[in-house]
């Protein structure tokens, strides 16, 4: 899978997984902040070794200079491992310029406006009596649910992605590593 192992801008950074993703009884895990030079969320994203086909998708879909933006977002960034789970040929047909709007519905699907740190997330999911919506960027909704001791995410299709790192503090917002890739309607 060549498909997605460029990086956008490299800096020292990785992304770190929290022992209890984001939620635990439920509470917020520590915050996760960058290592020198990782300023933004683009600058983050190359950084870490887990997420060479985020990078070579932004970069495609041409979302570098918008996730390099004052923002604040939050982003649901997912792995290598998770873009892999998709079926064969999917990331490369994405890929191609005649798919870039879609490739790029996909991306924006996995960005919510605003800092949303653990701590928030799970208020809201425990004030919404076990769930939460949040709006994204593309326009949809993803459904963030607690499942044992992991939120848990579910996209307009049903599928899901669980949140296997939270807190990645940026200068223009907050990551949280997701096992899967979550699609829109």
């Amino acid at each position: 899978m060549k498909l997605l192992s460029v990086s956008l801008i490299a800096l020292g950074f990785s992304f770190a997984p929290v022992a209890t993703a984001l939620a635990g009884t439920p509470t917020a895990p520590p915050a996760h902040t960058a290592e020198a030079g990782a300023k933004d969320i683009v600058d983050g994203a190359v950084a870490s070794k887990d997420h060479k086909t985020l990078v070579v998708a932004v970069k495609a879909a041409g979302l570098v200079d918008t996730l390099k933006g004052a923002g604040p977002f939050t982003v649901f960034a997912p792995t290598d491992a998770a873009f892999g789970k998709l079926p064969a040929g999917t990331v490369d047909t994405l890929l191609e310029p005649a798919n870039k709007a879609t490739l790029t519905a996909v991306l924006t699907y996995h960005v919510v406006a605003g800092r949303v740190d653990a701590k928030t997330l799970i208020g809201l999911i425990e004030k919404g009596g076990g769930k939460a919506e949040v709006t994204t960027v593309q326009g949809g909704k993803l459904t963030a649910r607690i499942v044992g001791k992991d939120v848990v995410l579910t996209d307009a299709k049903g599928g899901t992605a669980k949140v296997t790192a939270a807190d990645v503090m940026l200068s223009n917002g907050i990551i949280h590593v997701v096992d899967s890739v979550v699609l829109p309607q």
